[in-house]
């Protein structure tokens, strides 16, 4: 049933019982949190920063410490028993900047401290494995029930510092210590949940814990954080007047772990802060820079217009470790691309195609991009093809991409090898044309020189072919996309339709040829 009553926007709680007593919207989680606690017993869960991870273990605590007056009204209530309390040890990273051993030892000491502390037990060992491993024994002979174990962002010590390799490695080595806990301390555990960013190897970080179950891309957790279609039409009925909904779907739905069948989800924090702002923006994007991710994508000269259609495999999706961080696990699982399509051509083997989750993601991250693919004045850029495309001027739209061209550094192609260069000048074209936050669909990005995509403006249909060929035009582009069929699908639609061939000299660096061919 919607909700006929406006409440607080939870903009930032993390805190599951100031939610509920505060009145503010809340999306019940606890079917899925029930699945969860009857299933297995230890678990591992990756999501993106502000997806909700913290009130999701929170949640859990209320639940396990039996405060059963909070749940009224939810899914859970009247399906748990709550005469059955689990102590609950909870462990959190997210505060503070560790920059070493020393600080981040020091960090657990406290964080073992405070949890001896509020479980009502002292500690004698001295040693951080010691420690923690007497917490948990003490815990369960104190409660007369074994532990619940919660730990959030349990990798951001390290991702904190990535970009030095020498301080992430003894970090790492610092939580690993910890964390190789957990599996000798079995029989005094009831479940353990550990959440954060990045999902770093077995191996690396829970070493002999076996049994971790990544519920990451598991189907039926993919609703486990995050808001759904449903929620939103639902749950935030009463915030949602004289906002378009289909305008919230394109900017903020998508994100999804799993298959075309997944229901996907929005981020929170877009979403609470559109209803409490009522206009658009990047709020989720703008909340962290991607410093990292840009320069690790321009050192490796990835080819932006294949950021849209991304193959990958599942071991390249989960390959993120300090000396080891891949390209597509770096995309993905800090939020910036996510699944499309999931096929499995042979029985284990399963190709994974992700894309842009939604509107803001796609603009915001080309718009990121443009300075480190030589593009200096960004705005300036941005406004003039908005008025080429709102006039739909397309001589001036020629025009506007030659000076675009022109005012790229000339030496960049000097230390880059030729695939390289031929990417860079086509990686422009899009991503200059996706920062403007248009609706554009790449049809082709196979070849690295070359970019097949329609771009939907101001009640026109652009089809673009982008190539760059050797010196002087080829003159076939047009005849490309008509042989390729490109807009027998978008006639249906009733808008002008214009073909464009764009040919790019690898010599002269510059636009050789802008052919035109509009179709009534």
């Amino acid at each position: 049933m919607p909700n006929t009553g406006k409440k607080r926007l939870p903009i930032g709680i993390q805190t599951f019982s100031e939610i509920i007593e505060g009145g503010y919207y809340y999306v019940d989680k606890t079917p899925v949190i029930e699945r969860l606690v009857q299933q297995n017993k230890f678990y591992f869960l990756s999501r993106p920063r502000r997806f909700g991870k913290s009130l999701l273990l929170d949640t859990l605590r209320c639940l396990f410490e039996g405060r059963q007056e909070l749940f009224a009204g939810l899914y859970i209530h009247d399906r748990w028993d709550w005469q059955q309390t689990h102590p609950v040890i909870r462990l959190s990273f997210g505060d503070g900047v560790l920059t070493s051993r020393e600080t981040l030892d020091i960090h657990i000491h406290e964080l073992l401290d405070a949890q001896a502390e509020a479980q009502g037990v002292s500690l004698r060992n001295t040693s951080i494995a010691g420690r923690f491993r007497e917490l948990i024994h003490h815990t369960h002979q104190r409660h007369g029930q074994r532990a619940v174990v919660l730990i959030d962002e349990y990798d951001k010590p390290i991702l904190d510092n990535i970009l030095s390799h020498e301080r992430a490695h003894e970090l790492r080595e610092g939580l690993k210590n910890l964390y190789s806990v957990i599996k000798d301390a079995d029989p005094h555990l009831h479940l353990v949940l550990i959440t954060g960013v990045s999902k770093f190897s077995k191996v690396s970080l829970f070493s002999g814990l076996n049994n971790l179950r990544d519920i990451t891309l598991l189907p039926e957790y993919a609703t486990i954080c995050g808001y759904t279609d449903d929620d939103i039409d639902s749950v935030f009925a009463p915030a949602l007047s004289g906002l378009d909904r289909e305008t919230i779907r394109t900017w903020y739905n998508g994100y999804r772990w799993g298959g075309p069948d997944v229901t996907s989800v929005y981020n929170p924090f877009d979403v609470l802060l559109l209803f409490q702002n009522r206009e658009f923006g990047p709020y989720w994007f703008e909340s962290a820079t991607p410093t990292f991710l840009v320069d690790i994508l321009r050192q490796r000269g990835v080819f932006t217009p294949q950021l849209e259609q991304w193959e990958t495999e599942y071991e390249l999706l989960s390959q993120f470790d300090v000396d080891d961080i891949s390209t597509d696990a770096l995309l993905f699982q800090t939020g910036y691309l996510t699944i499309r399509n999931v096929e499995e051509p042979m029985l284990g083997y399963r190709q994974y195609t992700l894309g842009f989750p939604n509107r803001e993601v796609e603009t915001s991250l080309n718009h990121a991009l443009l300075p480190a693919l030589g593009v200096e004045d960004g705005p300036t850029q941005r406004r003039s093809l908005f008025k080429q495309l709102q006039q739909n001027n397309l001589p001036g739209l020629e025009a506007h991409l030659k000076a675009l061209f022109a005012s790229l550094p000339h030496d960049w192609y000097r230390n880059n090898p030729i695939a390289k260069y031929e990417g860079h000048y086509a990686s422009v074209f899009y991503s200059h044309f996706a920062a403007l936050g248009l609706d554009i669909t790449v049809e082709d990005a196979s070849h690295h020189g070359r970019v097949d995509m329609t771009v939907a403006a101001f009640g026109h249909l652009y089809l673009f072919e982008f190539k760059v060929v050797e010196q002087l035009p080829e003159g076939k582009a047009l005849d490309q996309i008509h042989a390729r069929g490109y807009a027998d699908k978008y006639r249906a639609a009733g808008k002008p339709i214009h073909l464009i061939g764009v040919e790019f000299s690898r010599e002269h660096r510059q636009i050789v040829a802008f052919d035109v061919e509009s179709l009534g």
